[in-house]
């Protein structure tokens, strides 16, 4: 098993390219102990970097991974993200402070805004920047940004954002055609999630056939697929160990030419502008 590929992020910070989602963990208390084993089993495997948001479950995912990543805090590399209502100067030091409360740690790593909502993003720079100087956060970014939105971003002061997490798979490649090209020239690392569209992806001819020729398997393909790209972060979701496991061994997972070509024949690249889809 060879070392998982790193991304770097703007001022130096080196994090895995494959890390773990969270959206639903903790939920269902029938499935609590799966999961916080398939967690730790992701870290152990070097599945470092850990998404959340104090959206899911109105922050019982947040208490949730406070209790599975029980003494595991500094392995972690912890993404959490707040509500859009939440952005503002005020609101966002009290969301960030209950975030950290609810994980049990002293400092995110990466707090993002989870999307763009009605405070003005002047606004919401300069907040992220009080609690990166106040040591709360790490570093900063934003969640379900277009190629627009990250314009006016910058516009309003955002060049220290960190990372863009946007919904990017095999049948959601609307960002190829502005988004990417412009984080890429601005050195700004995406983070995608839900890679394997909530296993809707799974089951398809194109991807079965590639994975037959590497004696892998269809999500493990669908994970290369993204893990190919420099500056990519890819978060998928797992909620038992085997499943931590298969998405693990997809990190070394190299598809060929021509298998990116049979996927793009069936998943074909955009040739015009597609607004950013969300989930």
């Amino acid at each position: 098993m060879s070392e998982i590929g790193t991304v770097t992020l703007p001022g130096g910070r080196r994090v895995p390219a494959l890390g773990q989602g969270t959206w639903h963990m903790g939920e269902d208390p029938e499935r609590r102990a799966a999961e916080a084993a398939a967690l730790r089993a992701g870290v152990e495997r070097g599945l470092t970097l850990i998404d959340t948001a104090e959206m899911y479950g109105e922050g019982a995912t947040e208490s949730f991974l406070g209790e599975a990543l029980d003494g595991l805090r500094d392995r972690v590399f912890l993404v959490s993200k707040a509500y859009p209502q939440n952005a503002g100067r005020g609101r966002l030091r009290r969301a960030c402070e209950g975030s950290l409360k609810r994980l049990k740690a002293e400092r995110l790593d990466l707090y993002l805004l989870h999307w763009r909502g009605g405070v003005p993003l002047a606004e919401t720079v300069d907040a992220m920047e009080a609690l990166r100087d106040e040591g709360l956060i790490g570093a900063w970014g934003v969640s379900n940004f277009d190629a627009d939105d990250v314009e006016d971003l910058l516009d309003a002061g955002g060049d220290g954002c960190a990372a863009n997490q946007i919904l990017f798979n095999l049948t959601r490649r609307g960002p190829e055609f502005d988004l990417l090209p412009l984080l890429d020239k601005l050195s700004m690392p995406a983070m995608a999630y839900s890679p394997v569209e909530q296993g809707r992806l799974l089951g398809h001819p194109a991807l079965d056939a590639v994975a037959g020729r590497h004696g892998a398997t269809g999500l493990q393909v669908a994970l290369a697929w993204l893990l190919r790209r420099p500056d990519m972060l890819v978060i998928p979701k797992a909620g038992t160990v085997a499943h931590v496991e298969e998405n693990r061994a997809a990190a070394d997972l190299r598809l060929t030419d021509d298998d990116i070509a049979e996927l793009d024949r069936a998943f074909p690249a955009p040739t015009r502008k597609v607004a950013l889809e969300m989930l």
